[in-house]
């Protein structure tokens, strides 16, 4: 069966859904192909920035994820075995404040957003396949894709394929570009919890005790997406019918007001376990094709960053092509290139924050302690950490180097 389109995207979770969405409400034919028929609970991707909720208001998209039951987050707690947690609660930072017209950081169930995004992609025009477990890709000036769906072989021509397809991209292997990626600095794990409706929902909750680093982000109605990391040499620590019971036990935190209302809520999801670490592509683009999100290497978890990142990609590529009939190589050099500089000084804050934050013991305590003293007396060390809510363009490109780490944990 042979199909035309404009443009083919390979995977539909959040950035394929929402490109899919502002491209065929511009009158773009778009074709999707995504492998799942249910979206599951990976553990990942359900605490968007404020900088990332821009973005999603620039794409047209905030106001059905808020009717959706996006739920915003007003207050942060920052919290450490070295701070009375009646000190965490007097300095809480007003989230609302950090960007104008932006109501803090939106949470929403990642499988809930990716069927959201699918649905308005198919609402707004894309023609939408599930239960495409593969593709076969031609590249060059011409590209086209091969794909079974329903017992029957497709053959799509288009002008371009966008790889949208995650972390372990078919599209980019096929297409020959390559991954970088740091070495992984420490394990991180995550589950959603219910019954959780002692803690106020409109409060997240991040720091470091003993020998975990966790984090607390409400998602309305008494649930909670619960994260810990920790060491790299304890692959097992969650493992088995226990981790559930095990990850919950480690929120009974000394540092945290109202922890126990975490520790005695109830599983709700898988408890998953992974490396942390970054990746990157040197040019997410080659001639016909295009990646986007994690397809094009993603930052490393710890700061949240992966909604922000994809719906920055997606207005980028929105941009570009509704710019412009010519859809050749030359036309993503521009965000390539404001990629890998975002990329890198996102790069750099996850190296703070993994070195702050999930690093243990008495030297890991000591360099907390040491750090936020230093931080009180020169605030501007907390720019680098604040590119994670406002946005990595928005401070200083000075700000991501090796002196500013050195000023924050260097000896003295």
């Amino acid at each position: 069966m042979a199909e035309d389109f404009d443009i083919a995207i390979v995977g539909c979770g959040i950035g394929g859904g929402a490109l899919a969405t502002v491209l065929a409400r511009a009158g773009v034919s778009v074709l999707v192909l995504e492998k799942s028929t249910v979206y599951r609970d990976h553990v990942r991707g359900e605490w968007m920035a404020p900088w990332g909720v821009v973005e999603l208001k620039t794409l047209g998209l905030y106001d059905t994820v808020r009717a959706a039951g996006g739920h915003h987050l007003s207050r942060h707690w920052s919290c450490d075995e070295d701070v009375a947690p009646e000190e965490a609660v007097a300095t809480a930072l007003d989230l609302t404040t950090l960007i104008p017209d932006i109501g803090g950081p939106l949470c929403i169930g990642h499988p809930q957003l990716c069927q959201l995004l699918i649905e308005t992609a198919a609402a707004a025009g894309a023609t939408v396949r599930r239960g495409v477990p593969d593709v076969r890709i031609t590249l060059g000036h011409s590209p086209a894709i091969v794909y079974q769906h329903e017992q029957a072989e497709h053959r799509v021509t288009c002008r371009l394929i966008v790889g949208a397809d995650g972390r372990g991209s078919q599209v980019r292997r096929d297409t020959g570009l390559e991954l970088h990626r740091d070495p992984t600095h420490h394990l991180f794990a995550g589950m959603l919890v219910e019954g959780a409706d002692g803690w106020p929902a409109d409060t997240q909750a991040i720091g470091a005790e003993n020998d975990v680093h966790f984090l607390a982000f409400p998602q309305g109605g008494g649930r909670v997406r619960l994260y810990l990391g920790y060491s790299s040499d304890q692959p097992r620590r969650l493992a088995g019918a226990q981790g559930p019971q095990a990850f919950l036990a480690a929120f009974r935190l000394h540092s945290v007001p109202g922890s126990e209302h975490l520790a005695n809520a109830r599983p709700a999801g898988p408890c998953n376990s992974y490396p942390n670490e970054d990746s990157w592509t040197d040019r997410p683009y080659a001639d016909g094709v295009v990646l986007i999100g994690d397809a094009a290497g993603s930052n490393d978890p710890i700061i949240g960053q992966g909604l922000s990142i994809t719906l920055r990609d997606v207005r980028q590529l929105r941009d570009a092509l509704l710019g412009t009939r010519d859809w050749s190589g030359a036309l993503f050099a521009s965000y390539a290139t404001e990629r890998a500089e975002r990329m890198r000084r996102l790069r750099f804050t996850a190296s703070l924050i993994s070195t702050l934050e999930n690093e243990f013991g008495p030297a890991g305590r000591e360099r907390r302690r040491r750090a936020r003293a230093r931080q009180m007396e020169d605030p501007s060390l907390l720019l680098p950490l604040m590119a994670a809510f406002i946005g990595p363009e928005n401070i200083p490109a000075e700000t991501f180097a090796a002196q500013t780490r050195e000023r924050l944990f260097g000896p003295g």
